[in-house]
C-alpha cells in the first residue's frame, strides 16, 4: 500500500462546512486509502471507478464526492421536482437502505434531499418521493426503471451517476438495465460518474470506459483481497456433522453476533431449526423474507437483539453491520469471490474477527478455488471430539410450509445447483416481525 495514503485527514479536503459538520458528527477523522485515492480525483471533477475490500469506507468515498458536487455546481436550468440531481445504483435493497442511511448521516446539515427506492415494501410511498423533488435518488435497478417508464420522473438534470458493487450488477443480470438507465442520462462528459465495487474484473472495467468519461482506475491493495485482521481457519468435516461442528465451536467461542453463510434456503431453514433447539436465538435472511420483516430483522441484529444470523448470499455484500465477531461458511461458497464477500461482513472499519469454514464432501471442491484466489491456503483445524459430544439436536416433527415466491427483479440473485442436504427435523419456525 502507498504509505502517502495513509493519516489523511478529512479536514484537508475543501468540503462545504455542512459536510465538515456531519464527517465530524460521524465520527469520521482520517481517511480510509480508497478515500484517500479517490477523494482528491473525485473532487476535482475526474471520473473515478474504484477498487478495494469491502468494509473500507468506499460508501462515504461516493457519498461526499456527490454532496460536494451538487453542492457546487447549480443544477440545469429549469431543472423539475421530478429530476433528481444524482443517481446511487446498488444491486439489493439492503445495500441501498445502508447507502440512504450513511447519505443521511453525512448530509444532515445539506440542503439536499435524499430518497431511496427499492423493490418489495412501500410502492406508492415510495412513488410518492418524487413529487416533492429528490436531489439523491438511491435505489436498485428494478425499482427505478419501473418508476422511470412509467414517468414518474426522468434523468436529464442528472449530474452524478454512481454504480456501487458493479461486479455484483453482472452477478445478478442487472447490468441490461444498468446500460439502460445510462443512456437516459446525459453524456458522460456532461457528469462525473462514479464506480465502486470490491473487484474490477474485464466487464466491469469494459462497462467503466464504455459509459464513463475517461475514468481513473484505483485500486488498493489489489494484490491482497482478504483483511489482514481477520483470522481465517477451515474444518474438513462430513456433511453429517456440521451441525454438531458448528453448535459445538458456537457454545466454546461464545460468539456475541455472528453470521452463518449458507448455499441455499434450506439449508438455512436446517441449520436454523437445529440452532433454535439447541437454546440459540436466531433468524433466517434469504431473498424471500418479505421487506418490511427483513429490516425488522437486521434491526434486532445490529441492536445485538439477535445473536445468530443464518443467511444465503444475498447478505454477503454491502451490509455494515457493526462489532459482527464471527463468520461461519456452514457451507463453502462455489465461487471464490463470494468467499471474501462472506467473510468481509467482520473485521470492518479496522476490527478483528474470525472466519470459520466447514470443508465437507459436498463444498470441499470450491477450497483450492478459494485458496487460489486469495492467495494463500487456510489454516486447518480439528474439532475435539468432546466439542461434538456435548450436542443434542432434538427429533421434531418437520412443518408444513408453502412454496416461497420467486425472487422479484429486486431480488435476482445467481441460482445455485440444488444442495444434498443431511435430513433433520426442525420446529415450527417462528415469525420476526
Amino acid at each position: 500500500m502507498n504509505e502517502s495514503l495513509n493519516n489523511i485527514l478529512f479536514s484537508s479536503f475543501d468540503l462545504p462546512e455542512v459536510l465538515r459538520q456531519g464527517i465530524a458528527e460521524t465520527g469520521f477523522t482520517s481517511c480510509t486509502p480508497i478515500q484517500a485515492a479517490t477523494l482528491p480525483l473525485m473532487l476535482a471533477g475526474k471520473d473515478v471507478a474504484g477498487q478495494a475490500q469491502t468494509g473500507t469506507g468506499k460508501t462515504a468515498a461516493f457519498l461526499l464526492a456527490t454532496m460536494n458536487r451538487l453542492m457546487t455546481i447549480p443544477a440545469s436550468p429549469g431543472r423539475r421536482l421530478n429530476q433528481p440531481r444524482a443517481v446511487i445504483l446498488a444491486p439489493t435493497r439492503e445495500l441501498a437502505i445502508q447507502i440512504h442511511k450513511d447519505a443521511v448521516g453525512l448530509g444532515k446539515h445539506a440542503d439536499l434531499r435524499v430518497g431511496v427506492v427499492y423493490g418489495g415494501a412501500g410502492y406508492e410511498a415510495q412513488r410518492a418521493l418524487f413529487e416533492t423533488g429528490l436531489d439523491i435518488l438511491i435505489g436498485t435497478p428494478g425499482r427505478i426503471i419501473d418508476y422511470f417508464k412509467q414517468n414518474v420522473f426522468d434523468l436529464k438534470a442528472v449530474q452524478v451517476v454512481v454504480l456501487d458493487e458493479a461486479d455484483r450488477m453482472f452477478d445478478l443480470g442487472f447490468i441490461k438495465d444498468i446500460r439502460y438507465l445510462l443512456r437516459q442520462m446525459p453524456k458522460p462528459h456532461k457528469r462525473l460518474g462514479l464506480l465502486f465495487s470490491a473487484t474490477l474484473s474485464f466487464r466491469v472495467t469494459e462497462l467503466a470506459y464504455e459509459h464513463m468519461n475517461n475514468p481513473q482506475l484505483v485500486k488498493i491493495e489489489s494484490g491482497k483481497v482478504t483483511a489482514d485482521n481477520v483470522s481465517q481457519i477451515v474444518y474438513h468435516t462430513a456433511s453429517d456433522e456440521k451441525i454438531a461442528s458448528l453448535i459445538g465451536l458456537l457454545r466454546h467461542m461464545d460468539p456475541a453476533r455472528t453470521i452463518v453463510f449458507v448455499n441455499t434456503k434450506r439449508a438455512a431453514d436446517q441449520v436454523w431449526g437445529a440452532l433454535e433447539a439447541n437454546g440459540f436465538e436466531t433468524a433466517v435472511l434469504s431473498g424471500d423474507v418479505p421487506q418490511t420483516k427483513r429490516m425488522a430483522l437486521l434491526a434486532r441484529f445490529q441492536a445485538g437483539e439477535l445473536p445468530v444470523l443464518v443467511a444465503t448470499d444475498v447478505a454477503a455484500r454491502g451490509l455494515h453491520i457493526p462489532a459482527v465477531s464471527h463468520v461461519f461458511n456452514f457451507d463453502l461458497p462455489q465461487d471464490a469471490e463470494d468467499y471474501v464477500h462472506r467473510i468481509g461482513r467482520t473485521a470492518r472499519a479496522g476490527a478483528s474477527g474470525d472466519a470459520i469454514s466447514f470443508a465437507c464432501e459436498e463444498y470441499a471442491f470450491s477450497l483450492p478455488d478459494i485458496e487460489t484466489y486469495i492467495g494463500h491456503k487456510i489454516p486447518v483445524g480439528r474439532i475435539a471430539d468432546d466439542w461434538l459430544s456435548a450436542v443434542l439436536v432434538p427429533a421434531v416433527k418437520h412443518d408444513s410450509r408453502p412454496a416461497h415466491p420467486r425472487p422479484g427483479n429486486d431480488g435476482r440473485r445467481r441460482g445455485a445447483p440444488a444442495a444434498r442436504t443431511h435430513s433433520g427435523n426442525r420446529p415450527k419456525k417462528r415469525v420476526i416481525a
